[in-house]
């Protein structure tokens, strides 16, 4: 199919998938659906192809609009599907065992296939800028614009707020702090008190102690009086 095609007059850029696994004919199924197709709509329907070859094809497209952007300085919302072909490669003979010692010939084809994404006109641009608008929708590069304006910084107001934020924060962590001294006090104070207790009690029951020594000693030396009083 390449043969029709002069591939010098087809601007835009391309990307080629050499010798894929599946024939020409079956790729050709899918790419008759994205011919001429915006991009957005080409991905859409190769999302949506229950084929195989479509997931192999859209993997060229991909290749295409990122050599596009790349190489070519192009805006993805501005492209469209320009050309696409599948060329016949070389074919894999294999055999397979029949009955009665045959052998039947398999055929494995390949294919080159080749996507050429471009740009749309400025009619076409401005009629799908209308739609949008229209619609209530913006384009892709400018939900991208506002994405990276809203993600570079927030502005005074926020600033402001967070600002807020952290003087509250630090306020509530001064009385927490607050709170937790004034606990690490009072049990500073109870366990003060508790040895203070201890002490009295030691001291208090060693004097105890002291008296009722005392009085052992006193029973003890009255009563060797008595006995003597009693000898004599």
């Amino acid at each position: 199919m390449s043969g029709l095609i002069d591939l010098d007059t087809i601007a835009g850029a391309r990307s080629t998938h050499k010798f894929a696994r599946l024939s020409a004919s079956k790729v050709r199924v899918v790419l008759d659906l994205i011919r001429d197709e915006d991009l957005e709509q080409a991905r859409d329907e190769l999302r949506f192809c229950d084929r195989g070859a479509a997931t192999i094809i859209a993997k060229v497209l991909e290749s295409a609009v990122a050599n596009a952007e790349n190489n070519e300085h192009l805006s993805a919302d501005e492209l469209y599907v320009a050309e696409c072909w599948a060329d016949e490669g070389p074919t894999l003979k294999r055999w397979r065992p029949r009955a009665r010692g045959r052998a039947t010939r398999i055929n494995k084809r390949t294919c080159h296939i080749t996507v050429v994404v471009a740009q749309l006109d400025e009619d076409e641009l401005e009629t799908r800028a209308a739609r949008l608008a229209a619609a209530g929708r913006r384009s892709a590069d400018a939900d991208r614009a506002a994405r990276v304006a809203g993600s570079k910084g927030p502005d005074e107001e926020t600033d402001e707020n967070d600002v807020a934020t952290i003087d509250e924060e630090v306020v509530n962590t001064e009385g927490a702090t607050d709170d937790v001294a004034e606990e690490t006090a009072d049990n500073d104070t109870t366990i003060d008190q508790t040895e203070t207790s201890e002490e009295v009690l030691s001291d208090v029951g060693e004097e105890d102690v002291a008296e009722v020594e005392t009085s052992d000693k006193t029973e003890a030396s009255d009563e060797a009086a008595d006995n003597d009083e009693k000898e004599a």
